[in-house]
């Protein structure tokens, strides 16, 4: 087996590049602070990567996906990390008793599912009285809508209010966060950080607004029984990179092989023009020998 699982499209693989690799691991490193010495159920793990990131904190994790080829190769990848273990499940009949989770993560799973509230019901059951699920889906409004995009792999996406109406359902308490990678400069006090201060400008004019203006492209849902349970999120601003700035080393490597590109085709219509030159200067002679053939001027 390939020490890299084959990327279709339908689950995310850590050698993907740009903002998918960003959005991914965020939701993981995030998910990981919460998860400190918990017995953890990754639901839907896919390629195991999540599984192993949250291995590093919690006192153990389960990786479950409906996959075999997907668990066959993350029990290969990460098997050998302790306190990890996978199996073949579906994440609307789990293999494990009432209460056993401190906590269910569950990213980009719902919306590749038509039963979201079998699968929200099985997550309930399975948690512990006080332990909660963390849970990620696409705004439909952000993700589908406004790019005009469809997701072969969506079967059913939500709006905001179907999202938060469904949680509802089975968790009497949750609090919801947006997600979205976006540009910003950064400026930094190199004596460390403490605090931040969001500045905007919008057509020419300078704002200081108290939160994050655009719209998610994700929402993340911590979603539990009781609101003691979850928590303090409030005013929360969590940022994401790597010391490598993968993102940005694609990003340049892209504009030089386009500025390459370009040169190849500007080149290449230098010589389509000399070469046409070269033709109309082959026929030219040959009209004027036919003109004077025939006794034309």
């Amino acid at each position: 087996m390939s020490d890299s699982l084959e990327f279709t499209g339908e689950r995310f693989t850590p050698e993907c590049e740009r903002e998918i690799w960003y959005e991914h691991y965020h939701r993981y490193v995030l998910a990981a602070r919460w998860c400190v010495n918990t017995r953890t159920l990754d639901a839907a793990c896919g390629e195991g990567y999540g599984s192993a990131m949250l291995a590093h904190a919690a006192a153990s994790v389960e990786g479950v996906d409906i996959s075999p080829r997907a668990i066959g190769h993350a029990q290969q990848r990460y098997g050998h990390l302790q306190g990890i273990a996978f199996q073949v499940a579906d994440c609307t009949t789990l293999p494990f008793g009432d209460n056993e989770f401190d906590r269910v993560v569950s990213f980009e799973t719902l919306e590749h599912m038509a039963g979201h509230d079998e699968l929200l019901a099985e997550f309930r059951r399975v948690l512990k009285p006080d332990g909660y699920l963390i849970l990620s889906s696409p705004d439909k409004a952000t993700y589908s809508d406004s790019q005009n995009t469809v997701n072969e792999y969506h079967v059913k996406e939500l709006y905001r209010d179907e999202f938060e109406a469904l949680i509802g359902r089975h968790f009497p308490a949750h609090r919801l966060l947006g997600q979205k990678l976006m540009f910003h400069s950064a400026i930094w006090s190199m004596d460390g950080v403490n605090r931040v201060a969001l500045d905007q400008v919008t057509a020419g004019k300078n704002s200081s607004p108290d939160g994050i203006s655009q719209p998610p492209m994700y929402f993340i849902a911590l979603c539990a029984a009781d609101p003691a349970s979850l928590p303090d999120v409030d005013g929360g601003l969590w940022l994401f990179d790597d010391r490598e700035e993968s993102v940005y080393q694609h990003y340049h490597g892209e504009i030089r092989r386009h500025i390459a590109a370009g040169g190849i085709i500007a080149g290449l219509e230098e010589e389509i023009a000399e070469l046409s030159k070269r033709a109309e200067q082959a026929i030219l002679p040959r009209s004027s020998w036919w003109r004077r053939f025939f006794g034309k001027t």
